[in-house]
């Protein structure tokens, strides 16, 4: 089974999304910014999933990190649960 470890900012718009997207593209820091704004619990963590296999995710974040690129924040990435902007760390 497919694992891989990601983390990702999750914000309740796109506009949104794509503002913290421009703030990490000039430097900032993706924990940092995880902390600040995402809405998820893993905040606490800078965004942090650690690992999770494929299909534990609803399918557009799972897409995004076993087909994307890797150590590449990609989105605004649409869910049910908001907007995500999503890094995959590494997959196996």
């Amino acid at each position: 089974m497919p694992r891989a470890c990601a983390r990702h900012i999750l914000v309740k718009t796109e506009a949104e999304a794509l503002k913290i997207k421009q703030m990490l593209a000039n430097g900032g820091d993706f924990f940092t910014l995880a902390k600040k704004y995402s809405t998820c619990p893993s905040k606490k963590n800078g965004g942090s999933l650690g690992e999770f296999s494929r299909g534990d995710m609803v399918k557009p974040f799972d897409d995004a990190v076993f087909k994307g690129p890797l150590l590449t924040v990609q989105g605004p990435i649409k869910t049910q649960f908001g907007y995500h902007l999503i890094e995959t760390i590494y997959r196996s």
